[in-house]
């Protein structure tokens, strides 16, 4: 072997060991309970339930081929509402619960490294029927919404957090995917960051699958001022944080 060689050959073993010491480390091999499946709503939160899997009936009938043959990011949107159902069920598409297995591990309708499932999903609502506007987050274990505060100018805070893309803020309502870390590093540390963003593709890939079986459109944004969205929907940048959002209408 040349030097060259062996150098490599010797940093190769060097990050093998050091990825096996972060395996052994891990909060899940120290015996540290899993975080919880869900952040709960605060105790003066109200839950909004949603409707359930016998409402998505009407849903059926969209062909898989079809849905991603016809797949297109879309940036107008029809004024028209969306329906509580439909919004049930996209949710549900994107992080519904099919099974929960034990405390802090549940199986949803998208895959996840490790089953860890490391994002909230929060709701900028300005036209869904029957919910006043404002900020709302998913509660994937009761299949309900809670509101985290009403208010009625989310288009004029939304336009300059998302870098004055004001089609987004004209949607009837934007998912924001926001990642709890220590979800994710619980099992997998220094790697987890890694396999969140491929977890955040799996969720928005199925919102635009669901969103052609109810006529609906959607663009996965990734440009936006950090901080901004953090303080639209309300987390602390650093324990919770926003990594994605999608603009979903009517077209």
């Amino acid at each position: 072997m040349d030097k060259e060689r062996i150098a490599q050959h010797r940093e190769f073993l060097k990050d093998s060991l050091r990825l096996t010491i972060n395996f052994y480390l891990t909060d899940q091999n120290q015996g540290v309970a899993p975080p919880p499946v869900e952040r709960p709503p605060r105790p003066e939160q109200k839950q909004i339930k949603l409707p359930g899997a016998g409402i998505w009936q009407a849903f059926r009938g969209t062909d898989l081929l079809d849905a991603i043959t016809n797949r297109v990011s879309h940036r107008r949107y029809r004024p028209e509402p969306l329906s509580l159902a439909e919004l049930s069920f996209l949710l549900w598409a994107t992080q519904g619960l099919k099974q929960e297995l034990a405390p802090g591990t549940a199986l949803r309708t998208v895959p996840s490294a490790g089953c860890r499932h490391p994002f909230e999903t929060y709701l900028l609502i300005s036209n869904v029927e029957g919910l006043t506007p404002g900020v709302y987050r998913f509660l994937p274990l009761e299949h309900s919404l809670v509101m985290e505060r009403e208010d009625d100018d989310l288009e004029a805070k939304l336009v300059p957090a998302t870098l004055r893309q004001a089609f987004i803020a004209r949607a009837p309502v934007t998912f924001v995917w926001a990642a709890i870390p220590y979800r994710s590093e619980w099992r997998y540390t220094t790697a987890a960051h890694r396999v969140m963003l491929m977890d955040v593709g799996h969720i928005c890939q199925n919102l635009y699958l669901a969103c052609e079986s109810i006529k609906c459109g959607t663009c996965a944004i990734a440009a936006f001022h950090q901080q901004g969205m953090d303080e639209l929907i309300d987390v602390d940048g650093e324990e919770e944080f926003t990594v994605y959002l999608a603009p979903v209408g009517k077209v």
